[in-house]
């Protein structure tokens, strides 16, 4: 307040003599008065109803539990850097330090323990923080051998998933589960929120056939599940002799999203660094081994698709005249600085959210797929466009020039029976 009074005291410094205080003063000085008071009556309380509500992540619980799930178990912790508590401490590193606990190895997923390669295979590391050696669950072999597991009883799954189907971590868990099972470990999932919701699904279904790394389960593209609740689903439906425990979240209710919870967002993986990325990727991933690119090696991966031989304005023309619902799509030109077209001079869209309540990504993937078809059928290549789509059906109706109405009914064939089927995992209601 001594601060304050001499910049009020210059406004009766008048040659003239004094004159009626203007509005604008007497208003400063009543804010300054209430401040004041704030100031002398000291903190406030926060009401019951005011309090903010707290998300706790498996860890979290974990922690303040002691550590109880895992006393005098000797453990391999799968983690990479999205492994952390609400204030950002390393899970690895809590488990290092607790008495309760041997923490004994680590292992790594797709990019790394340290989440910043975007590479083929990645090689062991030793981590500086504990001094553990990280084995790489992305190299030389995708599941943990019985080298790896030797001396454990337990292994711990920490790990943050985006939501869709092809993100690797879930694949990462799901061997892991394997081989817990092969060697009579258990194995404990610390839980984490789906950051765009427990509630959205979307299909199409993975064809039985093409199970593969980036197809680990038959789920639906968006499946609406965490973590713990995959793992259940695949402990019942693949490892039945496993002992599985999921540490579930607490404070976290379905329907929300990341940026309802009150967590620090931790980009999942190099190329996923916001949430509007990780909501737009379950369309925009699909069509990412086709000959295009997705926005890799620029600042707004999967916010945008482009190539050298795109007409944008024309693709941002016929996308916004499917009313896709959400979002617009508007013509952008773009040189990635990294992986497909590095260096070249692409043209295409960039999408705009605006509600994102509204927005179906797998809806706006396959309109692109089937606009890119009918515009450029001969620069567009398809050979893999059923990579990460997995579902024949869609591939080939796509082809064949068909519409998007034409192609919507064939992605949910069988999406009401995988939502049924999911209720018996679902741990949060």
């Amino acid at each position: 307040m001594t601060v304050l009074a001499p910049c009020f005291l210059t406004v009766h410094r008048r040659p003239c003599g004094p004159r009626p205080v203007s509005a604008r003063v007497r208003t400063g000085w009543v804010a300054w008065l209430a401040i004041a008071a704030l100031f002398a009556a000291g903190p406030q309380p926060i009401r019951a109803e005011e309090s903010p509500r707290r998300v706790l992540c498996g860890i979290d619980v974990l922690v303040r539990d002691d550590f109880q799930p895992l006393q005098a178990q000797r453990v391999g912790l799968i983690t990479n850097h999205t492994g952390v508590d609400r204030q950002g401490r390393s899970t690895a590193l809590l488990m290092h330090e607790a008495d309760a606990v041997q923490l004994e190895t680590l292992f790594s997923p797709e990019h790394g323990f340290a989440g910043a390669l975007d590479q083929s295979k990645i090689d062991d590391v030793t981590d500086p923080t504990t001094g553990l050696h990280v084995y790489s669950l992305y190299g030389k072999t995708r599941r943990p051998t019985a080298e790896m597991l030797e001396g454990l009883d337990t292994l711990v799954f920490d790990i943050q998933d985006i939501g869709t189907r092809f993100y690797t971590y879930i694949a990462t868990m799901g061997e892991a589960m394997h081989a817990a099972e092969q060697h009579g470990l258990r194995f404990v999932v610390l839980d984490r929120p789906n950051p765009i919701n427990g509630v959205d699904l979307a299909g199409p279904m993975l064809d039985s056939e093409d199970e593969s790394f980036v197809g680990y389960h038959v789920l639906p593209v968006r499946h609406g599940m965490t973590t713990g609740e995959l793992a259940r689903m695949f402990q019942r439906e693949r490892y039945p002799d496993l002992k599985l425990q999921v540490i579930a979240c607490e404070g976290w209710q379905r329907d929300e999203y990341y940026d309802d919870t009150d967590l620090y967002w931790v980009n999942p993986s190099p190329n996923m660094r916001t949430l509007n990325q990780a909501i737009l990727y379950p369309g925009i991933g699909l069509l990412e081994f086709t000959n295009l690119s997705v926005g890799r090696g620029t600042d707004t991966p999967f916010e945008h698709i482009g190539a050298p031989w795109i007409d944008g304005r024309r693709l941002a023309t016929a996308l916004n005249r499917l009313d896709l619902g959400g979002v617009a799509f508007v013509p952008k030109h773009f040189t990635p600085t990294s992986s497909k077209f590095a260096g070249e001079r692409c043209e295409g869209i960039h999408i705009l959210i605006r509600d994102r309540a509204k927005v179906h990504p797998v809806k706006i993937g396959l309109a692109i797929a089937t606009l890119l078809r009918a515009h450029h059928p001969d620069a567009w290549e398809m050979k893999n466009f059923n990579r990460l789509l997995s579902s024949q059906a869609i591939r080939d109706a796509v082809a064949e020039g068909a519409s998007l109405d034409e192609v919507l009914p064939l992605r949910s064939e069988g999406l009401e029976a995988f939502e049924q089927r999911r209720e018996q995992y679902l741990l949060y209601r």
